[in-house]
């Protein structure tokens, strides 16, 4: 991989189309992202099934063989447990297979971490329902624990852990032994490949504005418990139409849930302001509105009047129609990560003068004594432990901009190893490692450019792609200020929009970001270069840290929800599926 040191050089050429991405990963009008994004994230939900067999169990009955179940855990980040499975027991065997299988939700934006633990179950329980078993009083064979996300990248989605425990507290100082091995398979369930093509219009549309027609457009949340509704799709804009028929929307199972999970369909009339008004909306599922479709029939828009306990629901004349309903089986991110694909984490950090100094407290680079992470600290721990798990040598390019590094002028892209030849670290804790050595070998200045690592990346993904690699790179830029090259950063931005590659922004610090959120679609505006190209799909992902630290959101939720969707865009793109080799779709 190559490495940058010059702060300026010319843009990246790039082959490819400027068509948009079609079919069910499409986005068919940028002027509403930054309203959606502001509503909620199209985080990826498969539904993953996991089956269970070991090998060479320890012997602990005396007469028989050990009759085993295992018991699954989720494991949080503060390390407590709870349990999600109990599988049924295995009698006589050292070499079980169990046939109940667990079904579980694989949330690729979050670390899914899981425990395994086997019991031999005493004779006298075994005309016991497993789930009434105390565990307290079963005999324990051994544990193992990974990451779902360490299963589902195997090209076989087939995973052996050593089971491990310790004999006995003498043994407290020394290494634990293996007892047997348990092996975990995963397999993604056909509803999680079904996609929903709906095609809906409106008849009779309430008018919004004063002069004119309301600029209607959809936007479809699902409900969750506990928080607000998710957007998970979206029309274009239609101009001045009280009878808009929409393009059609594409909705998976790994969007919504299941074909019976509620959905909010609301109907708004589009504003440059971004303070879109609500003309109506319905409540239905997938199966609701397949029904809909069937009978031919309209449904009345309500409109949600007064606060509180008063609040009702008024029925207006408006109506919405699904004049197209049908599903197919799409390929799905699992299954480019099964065939070989691979996601690279490359990462850029700030350190322009504004930061403050890093030896000072009140500096965003402040290294604590205490161990505690500051925000370039924890957006690189958070985002990189998720995508580390898909990279398979986790060997990660690292830069710097904005700052003087020893013996050079002011940089805009530098290697943060200080190599002068190479960009690469190992692992998450090299880049941790490179970060806190450059705070104190490099001098703090400035201006805040973005375009010279954007192009540093693009040109790592555009070899790649000129190989026919696997590979789709993860750029994330930590900043704390307003870029000043914004119409070289668009530019940039969309080159790159051709070529395997995502970029994920965050902003700390107390600036004012606007500027960064139109990158992310703020205000409706489509990312356009200087020479009038459009960009080809959506490639950015801006998240403020101030705007979801006290959340219930977590940086790296609302930095990596779309980025499935990004790269399945790109795939639909160029044509690859998962069977294919990119040579053919290149």
């Amino acid at each position: 991989m190559g490495s940058c040191w010059s702060d300026g050089g010319g843009m990246i050429g790039v082959g490819g189309t400027t068509s948009s991405a079609a079919g069910c990963y499409a986005s068919p009008n940028d002027a509403v992202d930054y309203y959606l994004k502001s509503r909620g994230f199209n985080g990826l939900f498969s539904q993953i099934e996991l089956s269970f067999s070991a090998s060479d169990l320890r012997d602990r009955d005396v007469i028989s063989k050990s009759d085993a179940m295992v018991v699954v855990y989720t494991k949080g980040r503060d390390g407590a447990l709870a349990e999600l499975f109990r599988s049924e027991v295995v009698l006589n065997s050292l070499n079980p297979k169990w046939i109940k299988k667990l079904t579980l939700s694989y949330q690729f934006e979050a670390v899914q971490t899981l425990l395994f633990r086997v019991y031999d179950i005493d004779t006298q329980f075994q005309n016991s329902r497993e789930e009434m078993l105390n565990l307290d009083e079963q005999q324990f064979l051994g544990e193992a624990t990974c990451a779902l996300s360490e299963v589902i990248t195997k090209s076989n989605r087939t995973i052996a852990l050593e089971l491990m425990r310790r004999e006995g507290a003498a043994a407290a100082q020394t290494r634990p032994q293996s007892h047997g091995k348990l092996i975990i398979h995963a397999e993604e369930s056909l509803a999680s490949k079904t996609t929903t093509e709906i095609v809906l219009r409106c008849l009779n549309l309430e008018s919004k504005d004063n002069f004119s027609k309301s600029d209607p457009f959809l936007v479809i949340s699902k409900m969750v418990e506990h928080g607000a509704p998710v957007t998970v799709s979206k029309t274009e804009v239609l101009k001045n139409d009280p009878n808009p028929i929409w393009k059609p929307v594409f909705l998976s199972v790994q969007q919504v849930g299941s074909k019976d999970s509620p959905l909010v369909i609301e109907c708004l009339d589009f504003n440059g302001n971004g303070n879109h008004s609500l003309i109506g909306k319905v409540q239905k599922s997938l199966a609701d509105i397949e029904k809909l479709h069937v009978s031919g029939q309209g449904i009345n828009l309500v409109l949600p009047t007064g606060v509180g306990h008063k609040h009702e629901d008024k029925a207006l004349k408006s109506q919405i129609f699904v004049d197209k309903f049908t599903e197919t089986v799409q390929h799905t991110f699992l299954e480019y990560l099964a065939s070989g694909f691979e996601l690279n984490f490359m990462v850029a950090i700030d350190f322009t003068a504004s930061n403050g100094n890093p030896r000072l407290p009140d500096s965003l680079h402040y290294i604590d004594p205490t161990g505690r992470l500051n925000a370039y600290q924890r957006a690189i721990v958070e985002v990189g432990e998720v995508l580390q798990f898909y990279d398979t040598d986790k060997r990660f390019p690292a830069w710097g901009f904005g700052a003087r590094p020893i013996d050079i002028p002011v940089s805009h892209c530098f290697n943060l190893n200080g190599s002068s030849t190479y960009c690469e670290v190992d692992g998450i804790q090299g880049i941790m490692n490179a970060y806190n050595g450059a705070l104190f070998n490099v001098s703090f200045a400035g201006p805040t450019l973005f375009g010279p690592v954007i192009n540093a990346a693009a040109t790592i993904a555009s070899e790649s792609l000129a190989q026919n690699a696997r590979r789709y790179y993860v750029l994330l830029i930590i900043t704390d200020g307003v870029i000043t090259d914004l119409q070289e950063t668009r530019d940039a931005l969309v080159s790159a929009s051709d070529l395997p590659l995502s970029i994920l922004i965050v902003g700390v610090g107390g600036a004012d970001y606007k500027e960064m959120e139109v990158l992310d679609g703020d205000k409706g505006e489509r990312l356009e270069s200087s020479s009038g190209r459009v960009a080809s799909r959506d490639i950015v992902q801006f998240v403020a840290l101030r705007d979801i630290q006290y959340g219930e959101v977590s940086v790296v939720e609302a930095l990596l929800a779309e980025l499935p969707s990004q790269f399945l865009a790109y795939m639909k793109n160029r044509n690859i599926t998962p069977t294919t080799s990119t040579s053919s779709a290149c």
